[in-house]
C-alpha cells in the first residue's frame, strides 16, 4: 500500500477504511504493518481506536472484528498465522501501542460498557476500590460527572482486549469450538507469559524506531495508603484531586506498570461483576441475575488463575521468605507477592460464589468445578512440583502451603459445602456427573490438606477474648485490591487474626460461617454418601437391564417390534447412550468419591454399610427397584425428603401403570394418530351394533365361544395392581362387556409386518389376494391353537 509521505491523517483512516472492504485479509494486515512502520504518532493516533474496534468488535458486541474467539490454527492456517504474528506481544500491534504511549495521547473509554459495580459506583460519584481507575474519570467543565475514561493507548488496548470475551455475541451451539485452540485463548497465554513471566524481567517495550530509544512510560499511580482501600468510600471528586498531586517517581516501578496494568484489567473485566452487596442480595431466589459468565469465558479464567499461581510461586526461596520485605527487592518480586490475594482473592471469590449458585445443573459445570480447584492447588504449579508417580497416589501437600489454605479459608470450606448442595440435587449416575464428584473428593483428600483446612476452621473459630490485645484492631481487608506500591501492612505474626480478617473482608462482618468439618456440613456429605450407594446400585441395574436386550434392540424399537411398554422404564441418561464403558467408569468415579470422602471426614466402614441397609439398596423378591422412602398416611403414602431426593435423581421410582380402557389411552410414537382415530370410531360403531350378538357368542360353552372370547372379552379391571385406595373404589363398580379392538392396525409394526409379508409374497410370484388369504387361514390355525392352550390353562387353575 502506497501512501505519500505527508497526507492528512482524515485521509489515512479513510483509505484504511476502504481497504478493509475491498482488499484480502492479508494484504490488510500488510498494509498495516507498513503504516505502522512510516507513519508518525501524530497521524496514527487518529486511526487507532478504529484499528482496535475493527480487531476486537464493538463494545455493543455489533461488529465482531476479527473474530478471534473462533479463529484456530486447524481450521484457517494461513489468516491465524497472520493475526498471531500481528497481535503478538512483540509484534506491529503493540509496536503501534508503544509508540503512541512515547507520545502520551489519551483516549475515551466509555463508562457505561464497564462492568456493572464499577460503572455504578463511578455513577454515584464514588471511585472504585482498583488503582486502575485513578486519574481517569473525566469531567465536564461545569463539574459534573462524565461518561468516559481517559485511558493510555496501552490501557485502551487491553481493555479492548479484555472485554471482548463478554461483549461480542456468544458462540453458537452448533458451532464446535475448541477454546484452548482459538486465537484469543492463545493470545491471552502468550501475553501473560509476556507481561507476566516466571523467568527473568518483564521485557523492555519496542523502540519507536530501529536503534531508537525504548518509550517512556506514563506517569504511574501515586502510592496510597493502604487504608484508602478499606471498605468505606470517599468522595470521587475528593480522591480524583487528592490522588493527582503526587507521582511516584521512583524509576524501578517503570520495570512493570504493564504487568500490572495488565493484570487489574484482566481481573477487573473478567471477574468484577460481583460486589459483597450485590452477592448478598443475590442470596434472595426472587433476585435478578445482572451477569451471566459462559464456559468460554470461565476456561479463560482458569487460564490466569494457573498462570498466576505459577507467576507468584516464580520466586526464589530466599525472595519468599518474610525476612526478603526488610531488604530492597525489586518492584517485580514485590507484584509477585502481591498478585493473588490483592488483586485476585476477593473478586475471584464473590465469581465463584454466583457460579455455584446460578449455573444450571447440568456437565457444563465441569469448566467452574476445574477453575475453582485450579486456584485451590497453588502447589500443582510450583517450580519444584514433582510428576505423579506410576501408583498415581496424591502427593502429600507441604505445611509451606498452610498460609495459603488459611488465608483462603473460604475459598475451600464455603465453596465446598455449595458443591456439596449442589450434587446433591444432581444425576450421579450420569458419568459427566459422578466424575465431578470424584475430582472434587480427590483435590479435598490430598494427604494433609484436610488437617490444614481443619485447623484453619479452628483458628477463624477461636474465641476473640483469648488475645486480648486483638481487641482494638479493626477486621479489615488485607486483600482488598490496591498498587502493589502502597505500603504492606504491618507484619502480623497471629495467624487466627490472618484467617478472621480474610474471613471478615470477603463475607463481611456480620456473616455466619458454616464449618466445612462441622456437623451441618457433616450431614449433607453423609446425605451424598447415601446418594452415592444409590446411584451405583442404579447404574448397576441399567447396565443389566441393557445387557439382557439383543443387539439390534434399538433399531427394531423404531420398527415397532419389541415389546410395547406402556409403563415407562428408568429415567433416561447418558448412560443408555454411551454403553457398558460409561456404566464402569460411574462405578469407578463413585467407589473412589465414596472412599475420598471416607478420608476426609474419617468416616467408618460401619457408617458406610449401615447407610447401604437403610437405603435399601438390594433388590426385592421380583427383582424390581424397591419404592422411593415413603411413610404411610391416612390417604395412601406419602414421600418423605429422602424419597424426593430419590426420585429427582432417577434412583427409585413408583412402578405407574395405565389403569384406564386401552382404547383411550395416549397416542404411542409407534402408532399412526389420524388412523387410530379412525379404528377406534369404526370399532366402536361395531361394538355398539354388535354388543348383544358378541355377548351371547362367549357365553357359549363350545369352542366356537371359547375362540370369541379370546379374541372379544377384555380383562377385567380387578386383577391390576391399584396403588390408590379411591381409584380401587371406582373402578370397583365399573363393568366391560366383550368388544372387538382394531387399534393394533394403527402401529407401524403391524403395517411393516403385512408390509414385508407382501414383499416376500411376491418374490415367490403369490399375488396379494392369495397371500391375504395364506395370512388368513395362518392367522386362524393360530388362534385356534391358542384358544385351546388357553381354555386348558384354565381348566388347570385351582
Amino acid at each position: 500500500m502506497a501512501f505519500p509521505h505527508l497526507q492528512q491523517p482524515s485521509f489515512l483512516l479513510a483509505s484504511l477504511k476502504a481497504d478493509s472492504i475491498n482488499k484480502p485479509f492479508a494484504q490488510q494486515c500488510q498494509d498495516l504493518v507498513k503504516v505502522i512502520e512510516d507513519f508518525p504518532a501524530k497521524e496514527l493516533h487518529t486511526i487507532f481506536p478504529w484499528l482496535v474496534e475493527s480487531i476486537f468488535g464493538s463494545l455493543d458486541g455489533v461488529l465482531a472484528g476479527w473474530n478471534l474467539r473462533c479463529l484456530q490454527g486447524r481450521v484457517n492456517p494461513v489468516e491465524y498465522s497472520i493475526v498471531m504474528e500481528f497481535l503478538d506481544p512483540g509484534g506491529p500491534m503493540m509496536k503501534l501501542v508503544y509508540k503512541l504511549q512515547a507520545e502520551d495521547y489519551k483516549f475515551d473509554f466509555p463508562v457505561s460498557y464497564l462492568p456493572g459495580p464499577v460503572k455504578a459506583s463511578i455513577q454515584e460519584c464514588i471511585l472504585p476500590d482498583s488503582p486502575l481507575y485513578h486519574n481517569k474519570v473525566q469531567f465536564t467543565p461545569t463539574g459534573g460527572l462524565g461518561l468516559n475514561l481517559a485511558l493510555n493507548p496501552f490501557e485502551y488496548y487491553i481493555f479492548f482486549f479484555a472485554l471482548s470475551l463478554i461483549t461480542q455475541k456468544p458462540l453458537p451451539v452448533s458451532l464446535h469450538v475448541r477454546t484452548s485452540d482459538c486465537a484469543y485463548f492463545i493470545l491471552v497465554d502468550r501475553y501473560l507469559s509476556w507481561f507476566l513471566p516466571t523467568e527473568g524481567s518483564v521485557p523492555p517495550p519496542l523502540s519507536s524506531s530501529p536503534g531508537g530509544t525504548s518509550p517512556s512510560p506514563p506517569p504511574r499511580t501515586p502510592a496510597m495508603p493502604f487504608a484508602s482501600y478499606g471498605l468505606h468510600h470517599t468522595s470521587l471528586l475528593k480522591r480524583h484531586i487528592s490522588h493527582q498531586t503526587s507521582v511516584n517517581a521512583d524509576p524501578a516501578s517503570h520495570e512493570i506498570w504493564r504487568s500490572e496494568t495488565l493484570l487489574q484489567v484482566f481481573v477487573e473485566m473478567w471477574l468484577h461483576h460481583y460486589s459483597l452487596e450485590m452477592y448478598q442480595k443475590m442470596q434472595s431466589p426472587h433476585a435478578k441475575e445482572s451477569f451471566t459468565p459462559t464456559e468460554e469465558h470461565v476456561l479463560v479464567v482458569r487460564l490466569l488463575l494457573k498462570h498466576l499461581h505459577a507467576f507468584a510461586n516464580s520466586l526464589k526461596p530466599e525472595q519468599a521468605s518474610p525476612s526478603a520485605h526488610s531488604h530492597a527487592t525489586s518492584p517485580l518480586e514485590e507484584f509477585k507477592r502481591a498478585a493473588v490475594p490483592r488483586f485476585v482473592q476477593q473478586k475471584l471469590y464473590l465469581f465463584l460464589q454466583h457460579c455455584f449458585g446460578h449455573w444450571p445443573l447440568d456437565a457444563s459445570f465441569r469448566a467452574v468445578l476445574e477453575m475453582w480447584l485450579s486456584y485451590l492447588q497453588p502447589w500443582r504449579y510450583a517450580p519444584d512440583k514433582q510428576a505423579p508417580g506410576s501408583d498415581s497416589q496424591p502427593r502429600c501437600v507441604s505445611e509451606k502451603w498452610a498460609p495459603f489454605v488459611q488465608e483462603n479459608l473460604l475459598m475451600y470450606t464455603k465453596l465446598f459445602v455449595g458443591f456439596l448442595n449442589r450434587a446433591l440435587r444432581t444425576d450421579l449416575v450420569s458419568p459427566k456427573h459422578a466424575l465431578m464428584v470424584f475430582r472434587v473428593a480427590k483435590v479435598f483428600a490430598q494427604p494433609n490438606l484436610a488437617e490444614m483446612i481443619q485447623k484453619g476452621e479452628q483458628l477463624f473459630l477461636e474465641p476473640e477474648l483469648v488475645i486480648p490485645h486483638r481487641q482494638h484492631r479493626l477486621f479489615t481487608a488485607p486483600t482488598f485490591t490496591g498498587s502493589f506500591l502502597s505500603p504492606w501492612p504491618p507484619a502480623v505474626t497471629d495467624a487466627s487474626f490472618k484467617v478472621k480478617s480474610h474471613v471478615y473482608s470477603l463475607e463481611g462482618q456480620d456473616c455466619k460461617y458454616t464449618p466445612m468439618f462441622g456437623p451441618e456440613a457433616r450431614t449433607l456429605v453423609l446425605r451424598l454418601a447415601q446418594l452415592i450407594t444409590q446411584a451405583k446400585h442404579t447404574a448397576k441395574s441399567i447396565s443389566d437391564q441393557c445387557a439382557e436386550s439383543p443387539a439390534g434392540h434399538s433399531f427394531l424399537s423404531w420398527l415397532g417390534f419389541s415389546s410395547m411398554d406402556t409403563n415407562g422404564s428408568y429415567t433416561a441418561n447418558d448412560l443408555d447412550e454411551m454403553g457398558q464403558d460409561s456404566v464402569r467408569k460411574t462405578d469407578e468415579y463413585l467407589e473412589k468419591a465414596l472412599e475420598y470422602l471416607r478420608q476426609i471426614f474419617r468416616l467408618s466402614e460401619a457408617q458406610l454399610r449401615q447407610f447401604t441397609l437403610a437405603l435399601g439398596t438390594t433388590q426385592d423378591e421380583n427383582g424390581k427397584k424397591q419404592l422411593p422412602d415413603c411413610i404411610v398416611g391416612e390417604d395412601g403414602l406419602i414421600l418423605t425428603p429422602l424419597g424426593r431426593y430419590q426420585i429427582i435423581n432417577g434412583l427409585r421410582r413408583f412402578e405407574i401403570e395405565y389403569q384406564g380402557d386401552p382404547e383411550l389411552q395416549p397416542i404411542r410414537s409407534y402408532e399412526i394418530a389420524s388412523l387410530v382415530r379412525t379404528l377406534f370410531r369404526l370399532s366402536s360403531a361395531i361394538n355398539h351394533r354388535f354388543a348383544g350378538q358378541m355377548a351371547a357368542l362367549c357365553s357359549r360353552d363350545d369352542f366356537l365361544g371359547s375362540f370369541c372370547r379370546y379374541h372379544l372379552t377384555e380383562p377385567g379391571l380387578a386383577s391390576r395392581h391399584l396403588l390408590s385406595p379411591v381409584g380401587r373404589r371406582q373402578v370397583a363398580s365399573h363393568t366391560r362387556g366383550p368388544r372387538l379392538s382394531l387399534r393394533f392396525l394403527g402401529s407401524y409394526r403391524t403395517l411393516v409386518s403385512l408390509l414385508l409379508a407382501f414383499f416376500v409374497a411376491s418374490l415367490f410370484c403369490v399375488g396379494p389376494l392369495p397371500c391375504t388369504l395364506l395370512l388368513t387361514l395362518g392367522y386362524v390355525l393360530y388362534a385356534s391353537a391358542m384358544t385351546l392352550l388357553t381354555e386348558r390353562g384354565k381348566l388347570h387353575q385351582p
